[in-house]
């Protein structure tokens, strides 16, 4: 009974260390741009297909919502998503069978959350300022908590094909 309680508190502990990683790489990588960066300043990272630039995003992704009336916007880009958020994390520290990749991915989905909801009730908007552009497609200008958040879908996608294929062949 000890060890699965210790079991647990490491989990969660590591749990934290994830989304407090993520939110800590968020908010640094913001707060770099906004000291550094000119307001829609474009720096070429890797020969225009890697760029920075600097803008605030009062809507959510790709500025959805955006012109909406400011009490509805802050409803529904930041009370809501937050309380979401708190749900997920008390979701990922009490559900006992919840996998190890299943708790990695919403970590790094929920981290990434954190990050952006962040801005929106201090700064008002989310920084925003990464691009990559391949010619054949492109980016929006988006930030590392949208990685964090990508990143914790792709491990959530991967981790229901791979269960999905051991389904069928067994």
């Amino acid at each position: 009974m000890f060890e699965i309680k210790s079991d647990r508190l490491i989990r969660n502990i590591a749990i934290v260390i994830i989304l407090i990683f993520n939110i800590g790489c968020d908010q640094i990588s913001k707060n770099v741009i906004r000291k550094n960066v000119g307001f829609y300043q474009t720096i070429s990272v890797i020969e225009d297909v890697v760029t920075i630039t600097y803008v605030e995003n009062t809507g959510a992704f790709l500025s959805l919502g955006s012109s909406l009336p400011h009490t509805l916007k802050v409803v529904l880009l930041s009370i809501i998503p937050l309380i979401a958020l708190c749900f997920g994390i008390a979701y990922i520290l009490l559900k006992k069978n919840l996998t190890l990749l299943s708790a990695l991915a919403l970590s790094f989905a929920i981290g990434g959350g954190i990050g952006n909801i962040y801005d929106r009730l201090v700064h008002g908007s989310v920084t925003d300022f990464l691009h990559i552009n391949f010619g054949f497609f492109q980016t929006g200008i988006f930030n590392m908590a949208d990685v964090s958040i990508m990143t914790g879908m792709l491990i959530f996608f991967i981790q229901s094909y791979t269960r999905q294929k051991a389904r069928m062949l067994g």
